[in-house]
C-alpha cells in the first residue's frame, strides 16, 4: 500500500471500531493515526525500513507494527476478522451524508438496523423519532440523505478520480510495447463529479497490452475484456475504460473519448459542413477511406482554422465559436497564482500554527500567505473573539520582522450572521488586510432571505470577498438556495472579489457561474482553504475551476504580488 492507502485503512479500521464500540481511545488512536501518516513529507517506506515510525508523535509500537503490516501485505490480519464481522449495509450506512459512526452503531447495535432499505422504510414510518439523539428533524435529514446518497451513487469527486486515472496511466505507460498513453474523458476536462475514467493507449500489441489491464493490481471485476477495449471496476469502486489505437488514431481518439459529448457533436457537424467526417477513427474527406494525418490535437482543430481547444473548456459553451474566431483567452495556469489566501491556523481549526503554514507556502514558492482564521459564531471550528484575534495580529507582525521576501497578511473568514450582520464589528475589520465574508449556518433559508443575507453582508466596506458562495458540499450537501445571479450582480456593484474554493469537496463558486461574473466585472480569488500544510496543494482544483471558466491571470488578484495586492484590497474598500 501506499501513503494515501494506508491512511484511509487506518480511517477505517477506527470506525470499524468505533461501529463495535472498542475503547475510545483505541479509535481515537487510528483515527489520529490516519491523519497523521496522511500529512507525512517523509517517504514512508523508509520510515518503516528504517523503523522510524514510533518517532512520530502519536504513533506508538503497536500502531507502528500495523502501518508496516498494511504497508507490506495490504491489510492487518487483526482487523480483518473486524471487519467480516460488520455487515455491508451497516458499512453503506455510514455514507448518508450527515450520519456518523456512533449513530450508525446505535442503529445497528441497538435498534438491529443492517442496510440503508431499512434505514429508510423506518424513518419513512416515523419509527425511529423517540430513540436517543433522533426526532423528526433527524429522520428528515437522514431521508435527504439517502435521496443524496441514490443520486450521486457510482460518482466520484475530482481528486479521487484523478488520483486513481493518473496511477493507472502510469502502470500502462510503463509496460512493454505501450508507446503514449494519457487519461481522456471528464477527468482530462477537470469536471468537478466524475463517474468513470477513460484511458487511450498507443500500442502494437492490443491483445497483450488488455491482458495486463485486466489481471493488473487493483482491478475487483472485470466488465469486459476486449482485444482493443476493456472496461473493469477499481477496488475503489469506479470503473475504469482502456482504449488502445493505432499511433495514427491517438489525437483523433484522446480528442473524442476526452469529450464532451456535447463538444464532439457541434465538431462533427463543423466536418459536415466542410464535407469531411470526423470520429475517433479519424477525419475523412467525402468517399474516401483514408484518414487525414494529425500528430496531435492542435493539428487537429487546426484543420478547421481553428486554435487548440484546452480540453476543460469542450462542453460547447462558445470555445468552437471562439477558436474559431482566434478569440480563445489565454487561460490561467498554476504557475501564475503567487500567493495562498484564505488558509486556517491553530487559532481556529487548523492543524497547524501560522509559522508552520507560512514556512509551507513559501517552500512551495509562493510569495505571501493569507491566515484567515474563523470569527466567534463558528463555536465548532473554535472561531475567534476579539482578543485571540489581536493576539494573532502580533503573532502575524513577529513572523514579518523576521522574514524576507515572504509575507503573512491578517486576514479573516468572518460569518455573515442571519440577518446579513457581520460576525465582527467595523473597528475590528478595519484591522485586517484581506476580509472574507461566508455562510456557515442557517443553510435551509429561502433563496430569496439568504439572498438578501448575503447581499447585505457584502456591503459592508470593509469585506472583500465571498468565500464558498453557494455553500455545495460536492456529493454530501446540495448548494443552498440563493439567486447567484443576483449575488454576481451586486458583488459586481460593490466590487467584491468572488472566491473558488479550491477544496476538492466544494469547488466553489462552480466554474458555470464565472463567465457570467467576469463579464460583470467582478474578480476572482483562488482558495485552498487550506486547514494544515499538504491541503495547500489542492490549489490545483482551483486553477482547474477558473480555466473551465474561461478565466485569465488579470481576473485573479492572487496573481498579484503582495503589494499589488495589498494596494487592489485597499482600493475595493468601499
Amino acid at each position: 500500500m501506499d501513503k494515501s492507502q494506508i491512511a484511509n485503512a487506518l480511517h477505517e479500521i477506527g470506525v470499524l471500531l468505533e461501529l463495535t464500540a472498542a475503547n475510545p481511545f483505541k479509535v481515537r488512536a487510528y483515527l489520529n493515526a490516519s491523519r497523521t501518516v496522511d500529512g507525512l513529507t517523509d517517504d514512508i517506506g523508509a520510515l518503516i525500513e528504517g523503523d522510524r515510525l514510533v518517532e512520530i508523535r502519536g504513533i506508538g509500537r503497536h500502531l507502528a507494527d500495523h502501518i508496516a503490516e498494511l504497508y507490506e501485505c495490504g491489510e492487518v490480519a487483526e482487523y480483518a476478522e473486524l471487519k467480516k464481522s460488520v455487515p455491508e449495509g451497516v458499512l453503506q450506512m455510514l455514507s448518508i451524508p450527515g450520519l456518523g459512526a456512533k449513530k450508525v452503531s446505535h442503529l445497528w447495535r441497538d435498534r438491529g438496523i443492517k442496510s440503508v432499505g431499512e434505514l429508510e422504510l423506518l424513518c419513512r414510518r416515523h419509527l425511529l423519532a423517540g430513540s436517543p439523539g433522533f426526532g423528526e428533524r433527524t429522520e428528515e435529514k437522514i431521508l435527504e440523505g439517502i435521496g443524496m446518497l441514490k443520486r450521486f451513487a457510482g460518482k466520484r469527486r475530482l481528486d479521487e478520480a484523478l488520483a486513481e486515472a493518473e496511477a493507472v496511466a502510469a502502470v500502462v505507460r510503463s509496460w512493454p510495447g505501450v508507446e503514449r498513453c494519457e487519461v481522456a474523458g471528464s477527468v482530462r476536462r477537470r469536471r468537478e463529479v466524475v463517474k468513470d475514467i477513460d484511458v487511450i493507449a498507443v500500442s502494437g500489441r492490443p491483445a497483450e497490452v488488455m491482458r495486463r489491464f485486466v489481471s493488473m493490481p487493483g482491478v475487483a471485476r472485470v466488465l469486459q475484456h476486449g482485444e482493443k477495449k476493456s472496461e473493469v471496476v477499481l477496488e475503489s469502486g469506479i470503473q475504469c475504460d482502456l482504449r488502445v489505437v493505432a499511433a495514427a488514431q491517438f489525437a483523433f481518439a484522446l480528442h473524442y473519448f476526452t469529450g464532451s459529448k456535447e463538444h464532439n457533436v457541434h465538431m462533427r457537424r463543423v466536418a459536415r459542413e466542410r464535407g469531411q467526417k470526423l470520429s475517433e477513427y479519424g477525419l475523412f474527406s467525402a468517399g474516401s477511406a483514408r484518414s487525414a494525418r494529425c500528430a496531435d490535437e492542435a493539428g487537429l482543430f487546426a484543420r478547421f482554422g481553428m486554435d487548440y481547444v484546452e480540453p476543460e473548456l469542450r462542453e460547447d459553451t462558445g470555445e468552437i465559436e471562439a477558436a474559431s474566431r482566434h478569440e480563445l483567452p489565454r487561460l490561467l495556469e498554476g504557475k501564475d497564482v503567487r500567493g495562498v489566501l484564505h488558509a486556517h491556523s491553530t487559532y481556529s481549526d487548523g492543524e497547524a500554527g501560522i509559522g508552520e503554514m507560512a514556512r509551507a507556502a513559501r517552500g512551495r514558492g509562493f510569495e505571501y500567505i493569507a491566515i484567515c482564521d474563523h470569527s466567534r459564531s463558528v463555536t465548532v471550528a473554535g472561531g475567534m473573539e476579539p482578543a485571540d484575534v489581536r493576539r494573532q495580529h502580533r503573532e502575524i507582525d513577529a513572523i514579518n520582522r523576521r522574514l524576507r521576501g515572504f509575507r503573512v497578511l491578517r486576514g479573516i473568514e468572518v460569518d455573515i450572521l442571519a440577518d446579513g450582520s457581520l460576525d465582527f464589528d467595523d473597528g475590528l475589520l478595519a484591522t485586517f488586510d484581506l476580509v472574507i465574508a461566508a455562510i456557515h449556518s442557517r443553510f435551509s433559508m429561502s433563496e430569496g432571505e439568504m439572498t438578501e443575507r448575503i447581499v447585505k453582508g457584502m456591503s459592508n466596506r470593509f469585506v472583500h470577498a465571498l468565500a464558498h458562495p453557494t455553500g455545495r458540499l460536492l456529493l454530501a450537501r446540495d448548494p443552498y438556495a440563493v439567486d447567484m445571479r443576483r449575488v454576481i450582480d451586486a458583488a459586481a456593484k460593490l466590487r467584491v472579489a468572488m472566491e473558488i474554493n479550491s477544496h476538492p469537496q466544494r469547488l466553489d463558486l462552480d466554474w458555470r457561474w464565472c463567465r457570467y461574473a467576469k463579464e460583470k466585472g467582478v474578480k476572482f480569488i483562488i482558495c485552498p482553504d487550506a486547514h494544515s500544510p499538504r491541503e495547500i496543494d489542492v490549489l490545483q482544483y482551483g486553477v482547474a475551476v477558473a480555466r473551465k471558466g474561461w478565466l485569465e491571470r488579470a481576473d485573479v488578484l492572487n496573481c498579484l504580488s503582495a503589494s499589488g495586492l495589498l494596494k487592489a484590497l485597499g482600493g475595493m474598500r468601499r
